[in-house]
């Protein structure tokens, strides 16, 4: 199948997105004042959705489909690149990828970009799930909505589904293999990036045939600052071994109060039946289930992942 039967193109018109354009946020840290980018796209004063992106240090691009399809909903929304990010500024600094401090930086970027509970939804999925989930915890009180896509609310359940469902699913020669990679520390080899690309990558990560992943999939990925990623996430891709390998706040869904809807997909590297329980957690969550998607729903399953997800965003 085709990228464009992916998108489904032929029944979109570019004329339909209309963009404020891109600007750059001055963002204070504690090694300084640094910025970073965003663009939004539409106009609707009563909805106004920031999008989080995955990594950590990964790419605004992997929301491309959304031009799809949030437009003709009506849907404002901003792209946006965390600070150490494709676009934005990227300091040499370890000291500033922390959690608390891109909590404070989303709360930042909300304040420039005026956004308040008449009209904020923050969307984040993977890492960008967990920051939104954070995020929601301490700030909610400026939120109308939130949207948790393709991320659980507890790294130690992500890590015991990685190790009790999809490692044993694998070629346990090809698993072994990629741990022993791990634990070299020589994941820059191009065998450890191959195994994974055919063992868990087009599994779990973007279902859609590797030769025709989607330019924005191939671009998000080579774009990713492995000096965030690395430290943050850990050297495995099979599941979360970081400096957030201990985050956990599924003890605290139940004090999300706002409007909430979380999305898993039947092959995602996040366990589904895990963030349906979260939606059961929250006093207003809804869940999405994708049955098509992995952890790239927007792009392996678009037709259950957006409408969805607009139903929800519309109907706050």
């Amino acid at each position: 199948m085709s990228n464009e039967a992916y998108f489904d193109t032929s029944t979109w018109d570019p004329r339909d997105v209309v963009s404020g354009g891109a600007r750059r946020i001055p963002i204070r840290t504690p090694s300084g004042e640094f910025s970073v980018w965003t663009k939004r796209v539409g106009t609707n004063p009563d909805l106004k959705v920031l999008l989080l992106h995955g990594g950590p240090g990964s790419t605004d691009e992997l929301y491309e489909p959304f031009d799809v399809w949030f437009p003709r909903a009506g849907i404002e929304y901003y792209y946006y690149d965390q600070l150490g990010s494709f676009r934005s500024d990227q300091p040499d600094d370890p000291s500033l990828w922390n959690l608390d401090r891109f909590v404070d930086e989303v709360e930042q970027v909300r304040v420039a970009l005026g956004l308040d509970a008449s009209n904020f939804v923050l969307l984040g999925q993977s890492w960008g799930g967990l920051l939104a989930t954070e995020y929601a915890v301490r700030h909610q009180e400026h939120l109308k909505g939130l949207v948790i896509s393709n991320m659980m609310a507890s790294a130690p359940e992500y890590n015991r589904y990685a190790r009790e469902v999809l490692m044993p699913t694998m070629d346990q020669d090809v698993l072994a293999e990629i741990q022993r990679f791990e634990a070299e520390g020589t994941t820059a080899d191009p065998r450890y990036e191959a195994l994974l690309m055919e063992h868990h990558y087009a599994l779990h990560v973007c279902r859609i045939p590797v030769d025709e992943w989607p330019d924005p999939v191939v671009r998000g990925l080579t774009h990713i600052n492995n000096a965030i990623y690395v430290p943050m996430q850990g050297p495995s891709e099979l599941g979360l071994k970081g400096t957030l390998e201990d985050w956990d706040r599924s003890a605290d869904l139940p004090s999300i109060t706002v409007p909430t809807l979380t999305i898993g997909g039947t092959h995602d590297t996040m366990d589904p039946a895990y963030m349906e329980w979260m939606a059961g957690q929250l006093p207003n969550g809804r869940y999405l289930h994708c049955p098509e998607g992995s952890h790239l729903s927007q792009f392996d399953d678009p037709s259950h992942y957006f409408p969805g997800l607009i139903d929800f965003l519309t109907g706050l």
